[in-house]
């Protein structure tokens, strides 16, 4: 582990007072330290990584970490000057929380514009997860995007905890801590099942909950990270149930990602989902980050698997 992971560790468990959120939850520049301190990997050989899971973990480690780990272990082994504009994993066994995941990252090509990574991750001696990564010198050339949906300011709208509180408490199970700030623009899907199958669509505004600094690889990342919540609620909602409620399991099968602009995670991004169709017990979905002021600035194409039990 880096020192600067160290300091975020440290920061994060010395921080007995962190902030919780109305619910409940602890939030906050704390958390996203924390956030940061497991996206530092820690180098154990010239081409080898090794990541953890934090002690609050559901039993499968959650996929967007993974993702995020992967593409750090593979912007370790690239210029700075050459930025990830792609990557296309799969999600290939269920992640162990309890112990670490050791990355190995393949170094596939190094050409005069791009270059390209491939990832693993190993745990228990099997691969769990694997990425490809493309990284691209910046580059001159033609450039067009489609307009970011109209939508009400993220400040206008209800804070996560405020929106499922209530959900929540009927449930009762833990709460983990919330790195990024969530605000549904369309109606959760928790509450949208009340009223039965609606549009295959999600929308929601989304930052990492605290300052991040200029490395543009940890935006990237947590971006990553990020991409893998509320993706598949648009597939969801199209059938009107939802996690937890209803008897539907789900996993990520496979995640694809496409970089067109930069961007800050720390500050609003919009995230525009869509579910273009489902069936076989797969579905299959579409999301658009925008930025706040109107940039398009990734793509996300995911397929989950999605099971209802009878």
């Amino acid at each position: 582990m880096t020192e600067a992971a160290r300091a975020a560790a440290a920061r994060f468990a010395a921080a007995q007072d962190a902030p919780l959120d109305s619910d409940g939850v602890p939030h906050g520049q704390p958390v996203l330290d924390r956030l940061v301190a497991l996206l530092d990997l820690e180098r154990i050989e010239e081409n080898i990584f090794r990541g953890v899971s934090p002690a609050e973990s559901p039993v499968r480690v959650f996929g967007g970490q993974v993702a995020g780990q992967a593409l750090v272990a593979a912007g370790r082994t690239v210029p700075p000057e050459r930025h990830v504009h792609s990557l296309h994993s799969y999600f290939i066994r269920g992640g162990d929380p309890t112990v670490p995941i050791v990355y190995e990252v393949d170094r596939i090509r190094d050409g005069r514009s791009f270059t390209t990574r491939r990832v693993v991750g190993i745990q228990h001696g099997k691969a769990i997860f694997s990425l490809s990564a493309s990284f691209q010198k910046d580059e001159t050339g033609m450039d067009h995007a489609e307009p970011m949906p109209d939508v009400p300011d993220p400040e206008s709208l209800p804070t996560y905890a405020e929106a499922s509180k209530t959900y929540f408490d009927q449930l009762e199970r833990p709460r983990l801590p919330r790195p990024i700030d969530v605000r549904y623009v369309t109606e959760p899907p928790w509450e949208s099942r009340e009223d039965g199958p609606g549009e295959a669509r999600s929308q929601v505004w989304m930052r990492a909950d605290g300052k991040l600094s200029d490395d543009d690889l940890l935006h990237v990342c947590v971006l990553a990270y990020a991409s893998d919540m509320t993706l598949l609620d648009s597939i969801l909602v199209k059938h009107g149930v939802y996690w937890g409620t209803d008897k539907v399991l789900g996993a990520s099968l496979d995640h694809a990602m496409w970089f067109h602009r930069r961007f800050r995670a720390d500050e609003w991004f919009l995230y525009d989902c869509a579910s273009p169709s489902a069936s076989g017990a797969r579905g299959l979905a579409t999301g658009r980050f925008f930025s706040q002021d109107g940039r398009l600035v990734a793509t996300v194409v995911q397929e989950g698997l999605l099971r209802v039990i009878s």
